[in-house]
């Protein structure tokens, strides 16, 4: 997610089946990299990519802090961690970072939608609530799971909607010529994830795939050749 600065507590959206849309968009939005710290996450994918990542912000009502990537002008690369100066929120951390440990890795990515309302209705059960964001002029909402973790062993996208009015944080991002060939999902039951969210299918540039366990996987172009980041 982008940086936030000191946002009233988020509350949930009203829902009312009535006024939903049936039909929503859906494309990548962004990739997450989380890390025990930033400075890990930052080291993990700059020796990879070979590139610098730039300054993002905190998250008060997640006591995160993250780091961010332009991969286009609609895609980006997010390294996120518990930040230790933040303060213990009330409730699960996105991403699952309550339960992170281990080196630096690819644990999840987020998908855009034109109606998270529609876009909940349709997936699957556990992929959260749409919680009302906003730091400056940015203005979006972010399907928040009750436990921090998303379904499928977090191989499901989290759901992201940005307003009309709000601008993308990969616009502003400094262009380093990276670019997201690919993105592999790997999964037990990947056919079971894409029977329970048919949208994932149209998806470009992604691919849900069987595998022995949950894995994330992103071919990325950058001005020193192809990488592979994991």
């Amino acid at each position: 997610m982008v940086a936030t600065s000191d946002p009233q507590r988020p509350c949930n959206r009203r829902e009312t089946r009535s006024t939903r849309r049936m039909r929503f968009s859906l494309s990548l939005d962004h990739l997450v990299v989380a890390a025990r710290s930033l400075e890990e996450g930052a080291s993990y994918v700059e020796a990879v990519l070979g590139v610098r990542l730039s300054p993002g912000g905190k998250h008060p009502h997640m006591g995160t802090h993250n780091l961010l990537l332009s991969l286009g002008p609609r895609e980006y690369l997010e390294v996120i961690a518990i930040d230790p100066e933040g303060e213990t929120p009330d409730h699960p951390r996105w991403f699952n970072l309550d339960r992170f440990s281990g080196a630096p890795r690819m644990t999840n990515w987020a998908c855009r939608t034109d109606d998270i309302e529609a876009a909940l209705e349709a997936a699957p059960d556990g992929t959260g609530a749409p919680w009302d964001l906003e730091r400056g002029d940015y203005r979006w909402a972010f399907a928040v799971p009750e436990d921090g973790r998303l379904p499928f062993d977090d191989a499901m996208p989290a759901l992201i909607e940005w307003q009309a009015s709000s601008p993308h944080p990969a616009q502003r991002l400094p262009d380093q010529d990276v670019r997201l060939v690919r993105l592999d999902v790997f999964h037990p039951r990947a056919d079971a994830l894409v029977e329970a969210f048919p949208s994932l299918q149209t998806l470009d540039h992604v691919s849900i795939r069987p595998g022995p366990e949950k894995r994330l996987i992103a071919t990325i172009s950058t001005p020193e050749g192809t990488r592979v980041l994991a």
